[in-house]
């Protein structure tokens, strides 16, 4: 390129083009390294100043699909889990089937008696001595952050329940923990609070290698928003009957047909969540 261009991403701000961050959303997908340089060729032939992230993510996902669509799904991790709204509820599932899957026993959307008051606590896990109190922060708007308001919040509620868990039998040598999850990003005095009162803090990149993205990729527990094979209305339907991931639909084939997929799309659907979620 011979001159830089300058974007917009979703938050506002105005950046010069990285092509590097381009070619490693790419990678994510797990596309040939042939096609991403293709991709990224094209796409380079087709910007402009002011072009937002959005319309480049746009284009790069279009050209994605059209040659891969497992590629395709896995590059739009971030947008697929914006997807699981409006409610925020199907987010707290996948946080919950994340934690199973890592060995936690875990409940949902479970009332705590705190010293003080009641709690209504997202996710509760437990493993071996540990004792998380889970929140989940979840937003459609991938310009929208979770400030150091929410950390704060989350921890004296935290410090109401764990006084009660305290006292629990039992729980005297356990070791009682607050968390945050969200699909966004904290801002970075969300990360210092949260570091200093020793809260884990889960966002789409951080903890940095471990981190949404991270995690899901290696679970293989992929969100069913992220399939191309389904429309809109299709996802909405599933995520109303309690489905959520690639998976669970690989396990119960017959919802597919009980929310109104027309019989000729089954396979292809079944076949893309099969290779997302790595089941041979």
């Amino acid at each position: 390129m011979k001159h830089p261009i300058n974007i917009v991403k979703y938050s506002g701000d105005v950046v010069a083009f990285d092509v590097d961050k381009l070619i490693n959303s790419l990678r994510r997908s797990q596309a040939s390294e042939e096609l991403i340089q293709q991709i990224v060729g094209q796409v380079e032939d087709q910007l402009y100043e002011g072009i937002t992230t959005k319309k480049i993510y746009q284009m790069a996902f279009k050209m994605l699909k059209g040659k891969s669509r497992v590629s395709a799904s896995k590059y739009k991790l971030k947008k697929a889990l914006m997807e699981l709204g409006p409610s925020g509820f199907p987010f707290e599932k996948l946080v919950s089937k994340l934690l199973a899957h890592e060995g936690f026993s875990t409940q949902v959307g479970v009332i705590v008696q705190g010293n003080c008051v009641q709690h209504e606590v997202d996710v509760i896990a437990q493993k071996d001595n540990t004792h998380y109190m889970i929140e989940c922060k979840y937003h459609s708007d991938q310009g929208r952050f979770c400030n150091v308001k929410i950390p704060l919040y989350i921890h004296s509620r935290f410090l109401d329940v764990e006084k009660q868990w305290e006292r629990q039998k039992g729980h005297e040598a356990k070791l009682h923990k607050g968390g945050v999850y969200t699909n966004t990003r904290f801002t970075s005095d969300a990360v210092k609070y949260g570091k200093c009162v020793r809260l884990l803090l889960t966002s789409w990149d951080y903890p940095i290698g471990d981190g949404l993205k991270d995690r899901i990729d290696k679970s293989g527990l992929h969100p069913l928003t992220a399939l191309t094979t389904l429309t809109k209305a299709e996802k909405t339907k599933l995520l109303d009957e309690g489905i959520v991931l690639c998976k669970e639909l690989h396990e119960t084939p017959k919802i597919l047909e009980q929310v109104g997929v027309p019989k000729s799309r089954h396979k292809k659907v079944l076949e893309d969540s099969r290779e997302l979620c790595g089941i041979h």
